[in-house]
């Protein structure tokens, strides 16, 4: 079989393939190292995600195997406590918490200390370093007989006589690909900062000054975010990293003077309606069964492990 695409998702999908005694190449415009996953926080959570059965499905799998990973010590995956902070009275608990063993709400509003919160959230979550993650994933691929293969495509009908089955994971690339105008990029930007200690990750999504969260790494910090549907831009923008770092200390004032290692910025594979993991009913020149499984936006390491699962029973 092959995988067209090497970040997270395509990655995943290609070990269980073989996990499931496929023989499988990967082919990649770019190495998963220049991937938008390379420059992700990498943390389970369903961020921009319709909670339908389907979804709910694919991130209780994929946190059940990334927290196998960690429990296995896999390079870069540890379970990381979480406090959500909430300004909005919340109706009920998220569509997600029933996939996270340890996930607590509690009302706030009024408490001495709460500020303008009206809620805390508590629960513990995988959290992945990708620069060890993704070699690790490679590394597996390749231990059991796959091959990377650096090619970038015009066409997915290029590769489908190489195999009875291709598996379509190539995120924003795939609007073009597989002539998906759903498809669409969502930009974020991040700042990383020494760590001062931090070992709890924060979330403040409702803050009025934009997106603020606080994501403790083994030796930096990941700051954000920016969510921009639309936009293009891979140049970091000053201002908007200063902003970042101004939202997240006052949220975490332990980052007060921690120094700054750099700014990164990354495209998110989004799609209106979802991600797309189905079989493709056109299929490739030849017969060659089309598995598409691109579209996760910033979910693909909430969703990645279980869409993998899927791609296994769609390749039949």
């Amino acid at each position: 079989m092959v995988v067209v695409g090497a970040g997270v998702v395509g990655l995943t999908s290609a070990v269980r393939l073989q996990q499931a005694g496929a023989r499988v190449a990967v082919v990649t415009a770019d190495g998963p190292e220049r991937t938008v996953s390379r420059v992700a926080a990498a943390v389970w959570y369903p961020t921009h995600t319709t909670g339908d059965p389907r979804v709910l499905r694919w991130a209780e799998r994929t946190y059940a195997e990334l927290a196998r990973q960690a429990g296995a010590g896999v390079p870069g995956v540890v379970l990381r406590p979480t406090r959500a902070v909430l300004r909005t009275p919340p109706d009920g608990t998220p569509w997600w918490a029933s996939a996270v063993p340890d996930f607590t709400q509690e009302d706030v509003a009024g408490h001495d200390g709460c500020g303008p919160y009206a809620a805390v959230q508590r629960y513990t979550v995988p959290a992945v370093e990708m620069s060890y993650y993704l070699p690790w994933l490679v590394a597996r691929l390749t231990a059991a007989g796959g091959v990377l293969e650096r090619r970038r495509l015009d066409r997915l009908a290029e590769v489908a006589e190489l195999a009875p089955v291709v598996v379509n994971a190539t995120g924003l690339a795939a609007g073009r690909l597989a002539d998906d105008p759903a498809v669409y990029p969502v930009r974020g930007q991040i700042v990383l900062v020494d760590n001062p200690g931090l070992v709890v990750s924060v979330r403040d999504e409702e803050n009025p000054a934009g997106l603020a969260y606080v994501h403790p790494r083994s030796a930096d910090v990941v700051l954000g975010g920016t969510f921009e549907e639309g936009a293009t831009g891979l140049t970091a923008d000053p201002a908007t990293g200063a902003a970042i770092l101004r939202r997240c200390t006052a949220l975490v004032p332990e980052l007060a003077g921690a120094r700054e290692i750099g700014q990164l910025v990354g495209l998110r594979p989004a799609r209106h309606g979802g991600a797309r993991v189905e079989v493709d009913p056109v299929g490739l020149p030849g017969g060659t069964r089309l598995v598409h499984n691109y579209g996760h936006g910033g979910a693909g390491v909430t969703l990645g492990w279980g869409c993998a699962d899927e791609v296994v029973t769609l390749a039949g």
